[in-house]
């Protein structure tokens, strides 16, 4: 029998505890003959991150010592923490930044390293040191190592040729963003040493993205130099496009080892997306596999199979193998969750509106509609309305599967996951919409996506709220602070103060708002202009934070000054921080809590 209740009342099976139960987050995926390797990390660990292996007998085994936790903390962000070669995984260990084989700890301490890559006797890798970012070849018999490039700014993708005779890779300079502008190099390789060095293609206009060698060594690479990030091979001094397509085949390198396509014997298997949902396709020419998922990463392949991270708005992220002989499909890994009946479950739709200030930007989001079998709401009632700002900003938000999003749709509270201006996935002229414009676009496209659902009588307009986490928490406080759709609000580690973050974050991301917002310290007052805490007698709703203790991104001062500025004010506001978390909550006591919280808080305000 359906119970009639209000919005945002409905009880739910989704519990905190769901959310982190078994909720692993997968990373790098390595094949090493027809053996297959990941990373994934344990929140019911305390974030602990483990290598496991999975034979060709369906046996899976961890790879990492007890005590030891894969993880790189290079350009903060890390990814791609280990490599294998018949047999032997080598890894970068979390507490020390030290490569090991094993128990072995193959280099000293006050380097930190990334993106590793094995052809005997020699390991290369990003290394960096006192802001310092090179290459490096590490001998493995003497544990020497030295640079082999450096100069750049940022160095990612090393990739060798079949023989180990070649390496590509990729470098960036201040102030742009890998996303921005790129520049692939091929060199010589030998004897531990790279000679021969010439630039292949890319500038600070043209984003590269993963170079890979054929099984023909012939060097692929993604471009973004037709506006799409598509395909392309080398051959005879001569780059081709390799099946062009107006849909997107890159992403932006926030970490290390990002992988779209693979080599299966002389054909291609790729991920593309395009409208929010990814596709998986064997080219050229282009021949999309009928697969049942609408995400896709981390595509790695033999002449046999390919190995993937998929999901869709039904099935959360997992691990696949994908048998091109057969055309079947295999679970190697998931997150095991309590059965949920699909009478609960919201599907995704994606939403296309129009923003801007005359509507002449087509902003996109997916919609989420409150779910609950057991429940409906009284005649005539509309349901609170939770947007979600995804970080980066400079990247996208996951069409897939998310209890984070069942656990409000379940309670009767709609969602709305936007792809504001900026977000990667629509080409290079919506990601470029956002230069300039950061706390501008991002706050429009958020604010048209409400009202564009309390126009079609999908949202209460007194029940409005938005959410974010890091970038994404920055548009969230200068959503509730410029804007007036919003009538409550919480930040995940959010930008309060634009001009202390270039004054205190890390390199990598130093330079970043040169672009989103303009140089720094010239341009100090539009920086002041933008920034919520120095605009904080414009924000008059309840916002609650949430900070880890240790985050040195945005460091914990941004949330107590807001949080200190808003009480003072007398306006309802919360702050909690967590201790040993940093950028990003790994523990699932943390996860748990702050969900919790954050929906108390709302149901507090409404």
């Amino acid at each position: 029998m359906v119970t009639i209740a209000p919005y945002g009342t409905w009880h739910s099976p989704v519990s905190s505890e769901w959310l982190t139960l078994s909720q692993k987050k997968f990373g790098t995926i390595v094949l090493d003959g027809s053996f297959i390797y990941w990373d994934e990390q344990r929140p019911n660990e305390n974030g602990r991150c483990v290598i496991v292996q999975y034979s060709p007998e369906g046996e899976k085994h961890d790879m990492t010592p007890e005590h030891l936790s894969v993880r790189t903390r290079v350009h903060e962000y890390g990814g791609a923490p280990f490599t294998v070669n018949e047999g032997k995984v080598y890894f970068v260990n979390d507490k020390d930044q030290r490569i090991y084989l094993g128990t072995e700890p193959l280099t000293e301490p006050g380097i930190r390293f990334a993106d590793l890559h094995v052809y005997p006797p020699y390991l290369i890798a990003v290394g960096e040191k006192d802001d310092e970012n090179f290459l490096v070849c590490l001998h493995l018999p003497t544990k020497k190592w030295e640079k082999i490039a450096s100069g750049k700014d940022f160095y990612a993708s090393p990739a060798f040729n079949s023989d180990g005779s070649q390496l590509a890779f990729l470098t960036w300079n201040h102030p742009q963003m890998p996303w921005d502008g790129t520049e692939l190099w091929r060199g010589d390789f030998k004897n531990g040493h790279l000679s021969n060095v010439q630039k292949i293609a890319g500038g600070t206009g043209e984003s590269i993205f993963q170079p890979s060698w054929s099984s023909s060594d012939i060097l692929h690479f993604v471009s973004d130099k037709t506006g799409w990030w598509n395909l392309y091979r080398l051959e005879d001094k001569t780059i081709e496009p390799v099946s062009p397509r107006d849909s997107e085949f890159g992403l932006p390198q926030w970490i290390f080892g990002m992988s779209t396509y693979a080599f299966t014997g002389e054909k291609i298997v790729a991920a593309s997306v395009k409208e929010g949902r990814w596709s998986l396709a064997l080219l050229p020419p282009y021949q999309p596999l009928d697969l049942p998922w609408t995400f896709f990463t981390q595509v790695r392949a033999t002449r046999e199979f390919a190995v993937f991270i998929a999901g869709s708005s039904l099935e959360d992220k997992s691990i696949y193998k994908y048998d091109f002989v057969k055309k079947k499909t295999t679970l190697l890994v998931h997150n095991v969750h309590p059965h949920l009946d699909p009478g609960y479950i919201s599907e995704g739709q994606f939403l296309t509106y129009q923003s801007g200030p005359k509507g002449e930007r087509k902003s996109h989001a997916f919609y989420y509609p409150p779910r609950n079998k057991d429940f409906e709401a009284p005649a005539g009632t509309f349901p609170p309305l939770v947007v979600m700002s995804h970080g980066g900003p400079t990247g996208a938000t996951s069409h897939t599967y998310d209890l984070k999003i069942q656990y409000w749709t379940s309670r009767g509270i709609a969602v709305l996951d936007v792809d504001y201006a900026g977000s990667t996935g629509y080409g290079r002229p919506y990601r470029d919409a956002l230069k300039g414009n950061w706390g501008v676009a991002d706050i429009e496209d958020c604010e048209a996506g409400a009202k564009y659902l309390i126009q079609h009588k999908k949202a209460d307009p007194k029940k409005v709220a938005i959410r974010g986490g890091s970038a994404g928490g920055y548009t969230t406080l200068a959503a509730l602070t410029f804007g007036n759709t919003f009538t409550v609000g919480s930040s995940y580690y959010g930008v309060s103060d634009l001009g202390a973050l270039v004054e205190e974050t890390h390199k990598f991301e130093s330079h970043y708002l040169d672009s989103l917002i303009g140089p720094y310290p010239a341009q100090k007052k539009l920086y002041q202009q933008r920034s919520p805490l120095f605009n904080v007698e414009q924000l008059n709703c309840p916002v609650i934070f949430f900070q880890g203790a240790e985050d040195l991104i945005v460091p914990l001062d941004q949330a107590k000054k807001m949080y200190e500025a808003l009480k003072n004010r007398g306006i309802m506001t919360e702050l909690v921080v967590y201790e040993g978390e940093q950028h990003g909550f790994r523990k699932s006591q943390n996860i748990r809590d702050s969900l919790e919280k954050e929906l108390a808080f709302y149901l507090k305000v409404w």
